[in-house]
């Protein structure tokens, strides 16, 4: 049996111009948590591009997450621009976080534009809906 190669290191999916462990990575590990909406958000979209569901659902609100998430295998997720924030800081309750996530599926781009919205729930941040 052939040595395992070991893992380049990778950008973040993010594009927050770190490595990914320790960007978006160590959210997804649990080993911290996002400390502002912006970047539960980009956690999220990386969780997204690196296939993390379970990642997703554990920062969703409970009152509007769904019982299971299946990830689309065949999108491939391109690139997230932030358009704008609105509170969601440290010390904030709550907090909104426009984007533009682009993808390519079936090998046709496109984009989703959303206005997500997040709160503070057991001094976590968590997604709450889109507007």
């Amino acid at each position: 049996m052939p040595a395992e190669r070991p893992q380049r290191p990778r950008p973040c999916p993010c594009l927050s111009g770190n490595l990914y462990s320790a960007c978006c990575g160590r959210f997804h590990r649990g080993d911290a948590f996002a400390p502002t909406a912006e970047a539960l958000m980009r956690s999220r979209y990386a969780a997204f591009a690196v296939g993390e569901p379970d990642y997703l659902l554990t920062t969703w609100h409970p009152l509007t997450r769904p019982e299971v998430l299946e990830l689309d295998a065949d999108v491939r997720w391109l690139r997230l621009e932030i358009e704008r924030t609105a509170q969601g800081g440290p010390f904030d309750t709550e907090g909104v976080v426009e984007f533009t996530a682009h993808i390519r599926s079936g090998g046709v781009s496109s984009q989703q534009h959303e206005i997500s919205r997040f709160v503070r729930l057991n001094r976590r941040w968590v997604y709450r809906d889109a507007v």
